[in-house]
This record gives C-alpha cells, structure tokens and sequence, in this order.
C-alpha cells in the first residue's frame, strides 16, 4: 500500500478523501500483459486504513510492460494512469497499549 496526495471522490453524496493506495496484479499474461486490480482508500482518524472510495482494473501493455521489472516500475506506472501522486509507503499506527498499574498493599 502507498499514501497519496488526497483526491477527492464522490462517495454516498458526500465528498472524500482518498489517502491511500492498494494494487496487486490479478492477471499476468507472461510476454504480453498484466493486469492491475486497484482501490483507493481513506484513513480513518486513527490513521488507519478507512472506507474503499474507488476501484478498478488497469492493464499494462506494450513498452510499459516490457520496461517492467521491479515493483516500483509498476506502483509508479498504476499512480500515472490514476493521475495520483504517491508520496511514501503506507505504515499502520502502532496500537496504543495502555498498562494497568495494580497497586499492591503492604504486608503488616
């Protein structure tokens, strides 16, 4: 997953941002082509992962797929078809464990 510059969609007749970036390949066709499933996300309050806002296929040809060879080539080849702008890797917030302090009585 990678983090965006937020695009605005039209979701349930509201407007929202979408922060996120999520693919995987779904089909590839050794010599010829690969085919890219996508969604585009929000991030909830607590940083987290939120709401899918869009989605959809894309499929990589020609030049574009011969000059494929690294993850990066293909993160950066969907973000260009999307007309989004990736700006880093997606980290999920460390959960926040709270301690319990049990305090305990002296013994008399």
């Amino acid at each position: 997953m990678k983090t965006i510059e937020a695009v605005s969609i039209w979701d349930n007749g509201t407007v929202q941002q979408a922060t996120i970036l999520n693919s995987y390949a779904v089909n590839v066709t050794l010599n010829t082509s690969a085919t890219f499933w996508y969604g585009l996300f929000s991030t909830t309050e607590e940083g987290n992962v939120g709401t899918q806002l869009a989605q959809g296929n894309l499929t990589m040809t020609g030049e574009a797929y011969a000059d494929w060879s690294q993850d990066s080539y293909a993160w950066d080849w969907i973000g260009g078809q999307l007309n989004l702008v990736i700006t880093g890797e997606y980290v999920p917030p460390v959960p926040v464990v709270e301690e319990t302090v049990v305090e305990e009585e002296p013994i008399v």
